[in-house]
């Protein structure tokens, strides 16, 4: 199947390691140029180094409002249009007591959702230029709510798919589609290293597929999203989970 994409130019934020890294490179496959950013010098040189000529990157804070309008101005520099900005920045902080700092919680408003608002707001006068698609990566904690030390990770979660549709109602007239992605647990380099073999299991036993998605299994349905192939989905949200709480009784066919 043709995704139409070739030629296309696909800017990813947090491009540089897992689910990022990940859909940049898949974007690559079908024939985009990609824009990549991040936070960390070294893992941006290694995500450009394995990306190769069609990427193109800036270490960048997404928080930073000067940093993310100057990025996108370099973007539209460096290849002349962006026809796709992905939202993908986001960060689970624990609480270190029993309730938020003020701090904590502007940590976790910037990185979840501020991110989302300003990189979309800086990719829309690129986008309507020609129309465009803007996705924002949410989470499975915005329909499932986690209780615990990371409470807010969720609610953010939850504001980027309303947000979600809310763009979609103010830029369709601009030909512009605003979608969101909504992935289960995934299998990051991170989440790898981090992870106990025993909390794994107990993560995906709830999941209808038994398993943690991998990276480039939430990358396929990004760029399916963003293709011509999806051109008469806007302001929608799609759930990547795996089935995980979706039925009372996951272990049903497993006969647990």
């Amino acid at each position: 199947m043709d995704l139409g994409l070739k030629g296309k130019v696909a800017v990813v934020t947090g491009g540089t390691a897992g689910i990022g890294l990940a859909t940049a490179q898949a974007f690559i496959d079908e024939g985009a140029y990609v824009a990549v950013c991040g936070r960390h010098l070294d893992l941006l040189k290694t995500a450009l180094n394995q990306l190769g000529d069609h990427a193109f990157g800036c270490q960048i804070d997404m928080t930073n409002e000067t940093e993310v309008y100057g990025f996108a101005r370099q973007v539209n520099d460096h290849f002349g249009h962006i026809d796709i900005w992905v939202n993908n920045v986001g960060a689970s902080f624990a609480r270190k007591d029993k309730w938020y700092t003020g701090k904590e919680i502007d940590a976790h408003y910037a990185v979840n959702f501020k991110s989302v608002v300003m990189g979309s707001q800086a990719a829309i006068p690129y986008l309507e230029k020609q129309g465009g698609v803007i996705i924002n990566v949410s989470s499975l904690a915005a329909r499932c709510a986690t209780s615990g030390r990371a409470t807010l990770y969720g609610p953010m979660k939850a504001a980027v798919v309303n947000y979600t549709n809310t763009l979609a109602g103010e830029v369709a007239a601009k030909g512009i589609r605003v979608l969101c992605i909504m992935p289960g647990f995934t299998l990051t380099p991170l989440v790898a290293q981090t992870i106990a073999p025993e909390e794994l299991q107990k993560q995906v036993k709830s999941c209808l597929l038994r398993r943690p998605a991998q990276p480039e299994e939430i990358a396929g349905p990004i760029v399916f999203l963003a293709s011509q192939q999806a051109a008469y989905m806007d302001a929608a949200t799609i759930e990547v989970s795996g089935g995980r709480n979706m039925t009372l009784n996951p272990g049903f066919s497993y006969k647990d």
